[in-house]
C-alpha cells in the first residue's frame, strides 16, 4: 500500500484544490461572513433562500487553510437544497465528521469556520436563542 494521503485527507484536497460552490451570489437572500483571528481565514457566505425557506443556491468565498476551504465546499453541499430548519440541525459533530480526520482543537476552529458564517447568515439555531 503506498504512503500517499488516505481516502479522507485526499478529499480535503481535492475539496481545497477543487472547492464545489465558490464565489458569490447576486442577487442573494442572505450573507454571512466570519473569520479566525488566530490565523487569519475568512470565510463569506452569500445564500439565496426561496419562500418556502429552502436553500435554493449558495456559494462561499474567502481566504485560508486546506482545512477552512474544504469545510466551506462540503458544507455548501450540505445545506443547498435543505430547508433553514434541516441547516438549523447542522452542528459541529456533522462539519467535523464531513471532514473525516481527526483535527487538533486549533484545526477544528478552522473547519467550524464556514458554519460560524453560516449562523451568521441565518441566525442562530433556534435551541441556541435565549442562552
Amino acid at each position: 500500500m503506498g504512503s500517499g494521503p488516505g481516502p479522507y485527507q485526499a478529499q480535503i484536497l481535492e475539496h481545497y484544490k477543487h472547492p464545489h460552490n465558490r464565489g458569490t451570489l447576486d442577487p442573494s437572500t442572505h450573507k454571512g461572513h466570519e473569520s479566525n483571528s488566530l490565523c487569519g481565514d475568512e470565510i463569506a457566505l452569500t445564500l439565496r433562500v426561496d419562500g418556502a425557506n429552502r436553500i435554493e443556491d449558495v456559494r462561499f468565498d474567502g481566504e485560508g487553510c486546506a482545512i477552512s476551504m474544504a469545510s466551506a465546499s462540503l458544507l455548501t453541499d450540505a445545506v443547498k437544497g435543505k430547508t433553514l430548519d434541516e441547516d438549523a440541525a447542522m452542528d459541529r459533530a456533522s462539519v467535523l465528521q464531513s471532514l473525516g480526520v481527526p483535527l487538533s482543537a486549533v484545526r477544528e476552529q478552522c473547519a467550524l469556520l464556514p458554519l460560524r458564517a453560516l449562523r451568521a447568515a441565518l441566525g442562530p439555531a433556534p435551541a441556541a436563542q435565549g442562552h
